[in-house]
């Protein structure tokens, strides 16, 4: 049985205040396309299917467009409401929809959504999780009379995955959207600070496969088979230099997966171009690149180019960014790196220096320790 696994299509996004509907058109397409050709069973689609909890009446019908796509031609939908969606939204009409094998997470009321399906080597079950908070999960508990509620997202996860029906022996597989720890974000990410939303990978051992939504980068967290398939499209420009794919996982027997990607090739592309204004200006620096794709400048001049953006676009239509890098704006990065330093407490910036010595973020335990350090030092200073 193969599957794709997309997530984070943010539908109705703006970029620099650049709609980016004709992109993620373009891209869904061609998703549906390569379901088509992969000869796809089910898309997993892990979360943030729109880009706001009220999305426009224009990306409402552009998601409908692209299920119904699938649907016609007969490829399941496996979809899960992410920290960007809203859940009572995304399962409007799912009962109805699973009619014609569209299937979408409830709003979470202590059960997941657990879909049955066989193929040649036996059964197979899908699980649906929206993205989840502590509080969700304390309401659910709260409402049964239990005394044990979950205070980190961590624990709210793993007690969720607790309550689910999975019998190991056969092939389970997960569609989530949670920031499992020690994945690697980008400037596109809602973050949360001293990550407060991570989630142990540990929580999901009795999962073969579990399909990730909420980080932008495709990767794996601790095993192959924990794994983010990344955005369809570039939404920052720290993704410049990214390829987006989506992940193709076919299942054969238990404990065999094969995965592999196949590359998106956007409507417009997103990269970053640097030099003077006369340097960027000229035509044997521009010929022979897409002119047509979105921008950012960065002009090294010591003296601002009066109109430089409008002058910029007359070459670069789709320039989002100009900033400049100089002796002045460095200066000024200094002064606001000193005042931002400032205005964090000192758990903060360990915890900052932390995930940038060791590629991650504290555990739950080593920031509870250094809390405890840092009010012990604080005491005897006093």
């Amino acid at each position: 049985m193969k599957f794709l696994h997309i997530s984070d299509l943010h539908i109705g996004k703006r970029l620099n205040e650049f709609s980016l509907m004709e992109d993620q058109a373009y891209i869904l397409n061609q998703i549906l396309r390569i379901a088509g050709e992969e000869q796809a069973d089910g898309v997993l689609i892990a979360g943030d299917i729109y880009d706001k909890p009220v999305p426009s009446a224009e990306a409402v019908r552009l998601f409908d467009s692209f299920l119904t796509g699938l649907a016609d031609r007969q490829i399941k939908v496996f979809a899960v409401s992410g920290n960007h969606d809203s859940p009572e939204r995304i399962a409007f009409g799912a009962q109805l929809m699973s009619g014609r094998g569209v299937y979408v997470s409830p709003v979470y009321d202590g059960n997941t959504v657990k879909i049955r399906l066989e193929d040649t080597y036996g059964e197979l079950f899908v699980y649906l999780l929206p993205f989840l908070k502590p509080a969700a999960v304390r309401h659910v508990l709260e409402r049964e009379g239990g005394t044990d509620m979950p205070e980190s997202y961590h624990d709210a996860v793993k007690t969720a995955a607790g309550r689910m029906d999975i019998d190991c022996t056969q092939r389970n597989i997960l569609v989530a959207h949670q920031f499992v720890t020690g994945a690697g974000r980008c400037d596109s990410e809602d973050v949360s600070v001293g990550g407060l939303d991570n989630v142990d990978a540990e929580v999901f051992d009795a999962f073969d496969y579990v399909a990730l939504g909420h980080i932008h980068t495709p990767q794996k967290v601790k095993r192959d088979t924990v794994r983010y398939c990344g955005t369809p499209l570039k939404y920052s420009f720290s993704e410049a230099e990214q390829e987006k794919s989506v992940t193709v996982a076919e299942f054969q027997e238990k404990g065999r997966i094969k995965l592999r990607t196949v590359p998106l090739v956007p409507l417009h592309d997103m990269r970053k171009i640097r030099g003077t204004y006369l340097e960027v200006t000229a035509r044997p620096f521009y010929e022979g690149t897409d002119t047509q794709d979105y921008v950012q400048v960065t002009l090294t001049d010591e003296e601002d180019i009066p109109d430089g953006l409008q002058k910029l676009r007359t070459i670069y239509p789709n320039l989002m960014q100009l900033v400049y890098d100089n002796s002045r704006t460095r200066q000024n990065r200094a002064v606001e790196l000193a005042e931002h330093m400032e205005q964090k407490s000192e758990l903060e910036l360990f915890a900052e220096f932390y995930e940038i010595q060791n590629n991650q973020p504290m555990s739950r335990e080593q920031e509870v320790f250094m809390k405890e350090l840092i009010e012990k030092a604080k005491t005897e200073q006093s």
